[in-house]
């Protein structure tokens, strides 16, 4: 009986050597990894640069500026661009601010148009209101115009006055 449970005891610790090397393989790839100095996904003074672009692009949109807005967040790219060149962003880093950049320049281009959309509805709403307020002041002038030029209104011609013995002064036979 002892003999199945060494065996036992045996499998459940193979069971444990196998993973048990495989953490310890873990942790030494770990401890080693940590021995290189990988390059930064974004230095210090890149993410100050970059933050000072950030904040215009976000003054300029609180200003409800798009077109200002739009023009710093063509710089944040090319400073973007810049120091990604000279590698203080990665890569990685890089891609994942310029799909921030792209998502906010589709909304201040949408915020754009439709502030160019509002300004022309409101341009040609003032317009109708003076072309109406125009016409109006036309017709009013030729009501007034025409007024003047009727004749006055001619009073009509009395009827004829009867004599005063009340007889016509038409004389007849009288007979019949």
């Amino acid at each position: 009986m002892s003999r199945s449970r060494n065996a036992g005891q045996d499998r459940s610790r193979g069971r444990y050597r196998m993973p048990a090397s495989l953490l310890a393989g873990l942790l030494a790839a770990g401890a080693l990894a940590g021995c290189g100095a990988p390059a930064p996904e974004l230095g210090p003074s890149a993410a100050r640069q970059l933050q000072s672009h950030v904040l215009a692009v976000s003054e300029a949109a609180a200003a409800n500026d798009p077109a200002a807005s739009l023009q710093h967040l063509d710089e944040l790219l090319t400073r973007l661009d810049a120091l990604a060149a000279n590698g203080e962003v990665s890569f990685r880093r890089h891609q994942s601010i310029k799909s921030s950049i792209d998502a906010v320049r589709a909304d201040l281009a949408a915020q754009q148009a439709a502030e160019t959309a509002r300004k022309a509805a409101e341009k040609a709403a003032a317009e109708k209101a003076a072309a109406e307020q125009a016409a109006a002041a036309q017709a009013a002038a030729q009501a007034a115009a025409a007024a003047r030029k009727a004749p006055a209104a001619v009073a009509p011609a009395p009827a004829p006055a009867k004599s005063a013995t009340g007889k016509s002064k038409h004389k007849g036979n009288g007979k019949g």
